[in-house]
């Protein structure tokens, strides 16, 4: 079971499986893992004493980051998330975190959450992908139906607001073009985020 496994001097964390998206771009759709990783899909989800063991001997080798992201959406265990964070901090205060999110983490865990991170988590990347509410509910077909881009955009609000650095990223051409790329860089920025391109992994 891949728990912890490194990408470009960095450490990820795969904690669930669960998600409440199904984007049609997602790399799961595709492959068993990433970058060598071995399988990401798990048999059970780790506890977080057995996730911290996991991580660390990748701290003690040495690494740049740990980012908590996985096969699924790292805010379906939000308490047990931030429990690892704040071993990671306590144990080394200057090491960089960061979770890629699809930002959902309200509408998760039925209250605003943004707060919650500020002090366990530097960096949060959330996936806006795309400019418009209607595109984004047949794209992502999030759970929570067409409210679900709203909650995202004011999670990403709540966040830079609390001090957390807040990255919004979409997929490139030819998911995303030129035109709808800027448009979205002008959303992010609107929310106090900057955005970033992500290669198509198709």
């Amino acid at each position: 079971m891949t728990v912890a496994y490194g990408v470009k001097g960095g450490v990820y964390v795969n904690m669930t499986n669960r998600c409440p998206c199904s984007c049609m771009f997602c790399l799961r759709n595709n492959a068993e893992g990433v970058y060598g990783s071995g399988s990401l899909w798990l048999e059970r989800e780790p506890t977080v004493e057995e996730t911290i063991e996991a991580l660390k001997p990748w701290l003690e080798k040495g690494v740049d980051e740990v980012v908590f992201c996985g096969y699924g959406e790292p805010t379906e265990r939000l308490d047990d998330m931030l429990a690892v964070a704040s071993w990671v901090k306590a144990a080394n205060p200057s090491m960089r975190t960061r979770v890629n999110t699809n930002g959902l983490s309200d509408l998760i865990n039925g209250r605003p959450t943004a707060a919650e991170f500020v002090g366990k988590i530097d960096v949060l990347s959330i996936s806006l992908n795309t400019d418009d509410a209607r595109e984004y509910l047949e794209e992502c077909h999030p759970k929570f139906g067409i409210d679900s881009y709203e909650a995202m955009k004011k999670f990403a609000s709540d966040a830079a607001k609390a001090g957390i650095d807040v990255v919004m990223t979409v997929v490139g051409e030819p998911v995303t073009s030129r035109a709808k790329q800027e448009r979205c860089r002008e959303i992010a920025e609107s929310l106090g985020a900057r955005l970033r391109v992500r290669p198509y992994e198709g």
